[in-house]
């Protein structure tokens, strides 16, 4: 098919505001999928996925279209649309050259509609602008056009009224796509260039990469290397989605399918580079390649020390589908060996390990999620700090910057002074308000990235009675008075539940561990003390009462002096054994502690 017949868009959008069935109802009306084999959120495969009712992975497909007598191959890619999985986003846009921009006419534009649509503008594309949902009864399509050519300044006039539910404008979309959309872009150079804007494993196949091909072509036999690695491989299989996977003889400039290599290796192949042919290499690799960043940090152990080579292997086979994941081995006192890991967000760390469990069959407990730090040592030594257990001693630490993000927040106007209330208790500073329109307010702010981490959002959510929405990018890094907060069983440190909190914010928080643990951890012969501390000075405590025998019980009667020498003796086997005793935290304590602070 000729490259000015070929389409490439996303969709792009906010959570919950209507792309995968939308996506649904284009394959419909195309006829790429038979009544018969329809089924809702097709395109989400995982279970995950539908039963949360979130994309998570991009999924592409091929369509065949009529416009005028002509037939046009259109090749869309559902994303996500939490801020998580924004990494997804950006990828997705550098396969394409257009995007629908959908915003639920009864929510309007939110949060993450601004930071996609800004996304798409970056990488040069062309935005057609979807009003979805307008057959609810909540909707006001008229005010959200308004808000289209207030906030990002599209035109009322391009906006399509949909319904992805009902039908309604399916057919505006298909034909906007054709006639407002360019045919693919970079198709004139000489030598194949082919972007790798995905990844899956197979247990026959092997890595299987999600390509564009941007010019040149690729078919089974050709000898490719990637431009990123230098790793050469052989094509075995090429071919398109249609929803699923169908061989074909090539894959052509401006076309999106995949490609099936002899490489076997996970690490081997990068999400974001470029393919060429080894025969005729090119010069220059196409835009998107980098290196992400992981925001949040955390341990994740087996629950059964055994199951650690297995955990080992699975979490190199989901970092190929997930090129955000980031890992590396670590052990622990009280958990054993395990993975300190990187992820993009709470909601990226919990989608991962919810995978895990299910799709490889794993226990696993992780710890409490921190960032990343910079520490300035006073001989001048820039050291990053992502694990309390490698903060240097307080003697040599000049100071401390922490991660810092710019947030969004979009929030109705009666639950403006409950967010700021809250972003002030945050340590964050709001320094500008806007107005969206008469119901709803943006404010802009800036706060620490770990106190984001746990409840923000789920307050967020609470305050605005979940009509708030918010999405972050990062911000730098800035200086805090910032101390590791240690948990003291017995008199000895508990690394796992180490952790690096603001100095206002450590008392508060050692109370509550010592709290919570003093009805976990099981009752020994002697008391035990639970403290925390700061750099050695105890600044809460908590003791559990010891078990005691009634050694008394055998007095009946007589001179009080008996019963007293008999307590007296006890209390110094007590206090012997306080000494020599050993408190051995068990693991389901852990489980506990860990599951209630995240």
């Amino acid at each position: 098919m000729k490259t000015d017949h070929i389409r490439n868009f996303c969709i792009i959008a906010h959570v919950d505001h209507g792309k995968t069935t939308l996506s649904d109802r284009l394959l419909e009306s195309t006829q790429t999928v038979q009544k018969r084999e329809m089924q809702e959120q097709l395109l989400d495969s995982m279970d995950l996925e539908r039963e949360r009712g979130i994309t998570i992975k991009s999924h592409p497909v091929s369509m065949l279209y009529k416009h005028d007598g002509q037939e046009y191959l259109l090749n869309l890619i559902d994303t996500p649309g939490h801020v998580d999985f924004s990494y997804e986003v950006s990828r997705s846009l550098a396969a394409c050259e257009g995007a629908l921009l959908l915003v639920d006419a009864a929510q309007g534009v939110e949060a993450q509609t601004v930071a996609n649509a800004n996304l798409a503008m970056e990488q040069g594309l062309e935005i057609i602008p979807v009003i979805n949902k307008i057959d609810l009864p909540g909707a006001h399509p008229e005010m959200v056009e308004q808000q289209f050519e207030d906030i990002l300044a599209i035109p009322r006039e391009d906006c399509i009224r949909a319904s992805g539910k009902s039908g309604i404008g399916i057919d505006d979309i298909l034909e906007a796509v054709v006639t407002r959309l360019p045919s693919p872009r970079w198709t004139d150079c000489d030598q194949t260039r082919v972007l790798v804007f995905d990844n899956v494993y197979d247990t026959y196949k092997g890595v299987i990469c999600y390509v564009r091909v941007f010019s040149g072509s690729v078919k089974p036999g050709d000898e490719i290397v990637m431009m990123g690695t230098g790793q050469k491989a052989v094509v075995k299989e090429v071919g398109r989605f249609s929803p699923k996977m169908l061989p074909e003889k090539d894959l052509g400039a401006g076309r999106t399918g995949y490609i099936v290599t002899s490489i076997k290796d996970l690490a081997e192949i990068k999400i974001g580079d470029t393919i060429t042919l080894s025969a005729d290499p090119a010069a220059e690799m196409l835009p998107g390649y980098k290196e992400v960043r992981p925001m949040v940090f955390s341990g994740l152990y087996p629950l059964d020390t055994n199951d650690y080579d297995k955990l080992k292997a699975s979490m190199a086979k989901l970092q190929i589908n997930d090129a955000a994941l980031v890992y590396t081995s670590e052990s622990s006192v009280a958990l054993g060996f395990g993975f300190r890991c990187g992820f993009l967000g709470l909601l990226h760390m919990e989608i991962v390990q919810e995978r895990l469990r299910r799709e490889y069959d794993l226990d696993i407990i992780s710890t409490y999620p921190s960032v990343v730090y910079n520490v300035t040592k006073t001989s001048g030594e820039v050291v990053e700090v992502d694990n309390p257990l490698f903060l240097p001693d307080p003697s040599e630490i000049d100071f401390i910057e922490e991660p810092m993000i710019r947030a969004t927040i979009h929030t109705p106007t009666e639950s403006i002074g409950d967010m700021l209330a809250l972003i002030s208790e945050k340590r964050g500073v709001c320094d500008h308000t806007e107005t969206v329109d008469e119901t709803r307010v943006m404010l802009s702010c800036d706060l620490p990235l770990n106190e984001i981490l746990v409840d923000f959002n789920d307050r967020l959510k609470s305050i605005t009675r979940g009509y708030g929405s918010m999405d972050y990018e990062l911000n730098g890094y800035a200086v805090s008075d910032l101390v590791k907060l240690d948990i003291l069983v017995n008199a000895e440190p508990v690394d796992a539940f180490s952790s690096i909190v603001h100095r206002d914010k450590a008392v508060g928080k050692g109370r509550a561990l010592c709290d919570r643990l003093k009805d976990i951890l099981p009752r020994q012969m002697f008391k035990v003390a639970i403290q925390a501390a700061v750099y050695g000075r105890v600044v809460a405590r908590e003791t559990i009462s010891a078990m005691r025998k009634d050694v008394t019980a055998k007095c009946y009667g007589g001179d009080i002096t008996r019963k007293r020498k008999l307590l007296e003796k006890q209390k110094e086997g007590k206090k012997r054994m306080k000494q020599i005793g050993k408190v051995s935290i068990p693991q389901d304590a852990f489980v506990k502690i860990l599951k209630t602070t995240n």
